[in-house]
């Protein structure tokens, strides 16, 4: 098995706070951190690029120990979130900046300065200094400073935060281009799944400092394990005992689910599995429960209903099917969800 291109043991101790995570990412793959405000994906990506020391670990990156490394030394490209342009200097001249910190005489590192421009799209903005870009333009300019150097590291920070919607959609297309180009191993911190699954091949969930989750989207996405990562991906999670197709959630309440197991389980559906009815339904459904609504908001061309009850769910229905029931925060009601609906897996 070839041996990683990013190989890291991250320890951090900051006051009360302790990150603790190992991070391996191979040559070509991109990688998502995520994770939600305090989990530690900043200090994690500041400790890669040196910028953070580390309590304990290490950071070996191309096979060579970095730990103790400035980080002007480490073979590392970083696009920041504010993107850090120098304000004084051109585009051309900010490109042009890292290779010249390795050694490059002026031309040589202005001509690779403007063949990563041109790579970019952006040949004909070269004298144009930062005040003077889109917010678009000013982050491939800052891609460009940091795939200029050749880095075996790419480290990207919210690098289509400060974008606005319309931009944000064009840029993430752009910016996949280019990682998939990259030979190098990528590691991308963000808090927007959309950014993570559309350009990660592979997603680390971080919460309070430590790796909850680690695989491809669809692992992830289909099989969340804490709350915050069956919110990020779109689904209701719950956790109990599994007896075949019976699992039994904390309070007594129990599922009936499509798949058959034994011990410790999750429970997952989607909120637009769930049903909602004036009255117990008949029929079907073999999970039903009465609940009351705690809160209506929109959701993309629907409505996401959040239900408190036996257990507290999400449910996303049509504004005509809101209408039909007269919805309304503190309104009583009850859902169903279909077993075929419902599946466990091991906890």
């Amino acid at each position: 098995m070839t041996a990683p291109l990013l190989d890291a043991h991250l320890v951090v101790d900051r006051g009360t706070f302790r990150l603790d995570i190992d991070l391996r990412i191979a040559a070509g793959e991109v990688v998502a951190l995520l994770g939600p405000n305090g989990a530690g994906k900043t200090t994690a990506l500041r400790a890669l690029a040196g910028l953070q020391p580390l309590s304990t670990g290490h950071v070996r990156i191309g096979g060579d120990d970095v730990t103790r490394v400035a980080p002007e030394r480490r073979p590392i490209g970083v696009v920041f979130q504010d993107y850090l342009l120098f304000p004084h200097l051109t585009a051309l001249d900010n490109v042009a900046f890292g290779p010249r910190r390795h050694g490059l005489h002026r031309r040589a590192a202005r001509a690779q300065a403007e063949a990563w421009l041109a790579r970019v799209g952006l040949a004909e903005h070269a004298r144009r200094k930062p005040r003077q870009l889109s917010g678009g333009q000013a982050q491939r300019v800052a891609l460009a400073r940091a795939l200029a150097v050749d880095p075996v590291l790419l480290l990207l920070d919210e690098p289509l935060a400060a974008l606005d919607a319309r931009t944000r959609l064009e840029t993430r297309a752009e910016l996949h281009r280019h990682l998939a180009d990259h030979p190098g191993a990528t590691l991308l911190v963000t808090h927007d799944p959309l950014d993570a699954l559309v350009l990660a091949d592979r997603l680390v969930i971080v919460e309070d400092g430590r790796v909850v989750q680690d695989g491809d989207a669809a692992a992830v996405t289909a099989r969340p394990r804490t709350d915050y990562v069956a919110r990020l991906v779109g689904l209701n999670l719950y956790r109990g005992h599994a007896d075949g197709t019976a699992v039994e959630l904390p309070g007594g309440f129990t599922l009936t689910c499509d798949d058959r197991l034994q011990g410790d389980a999750f429970v997952v559906f989607r909120p637009a599995a769930v049903a909602l009815h004036p009255h117990q339904p008949d029929g079907s459904p073999r999970n039903t429960w009465p609940a009351t609504i705690a809160g209506i908001q929109r959701h993309g061309d629907n409505l996401r209903v959040q239900l408190d009850g036996p257990i507290p769910a999400f449910a996303d229905i049509t504004p005509a099917a809101a209408a039909h029931l007269d919805l309304a925060p503190g309104r009583e009601i009850w859902a169903a969800v279909k077993a075929t609906e419902t599946h466990a897996y091991p906890a």
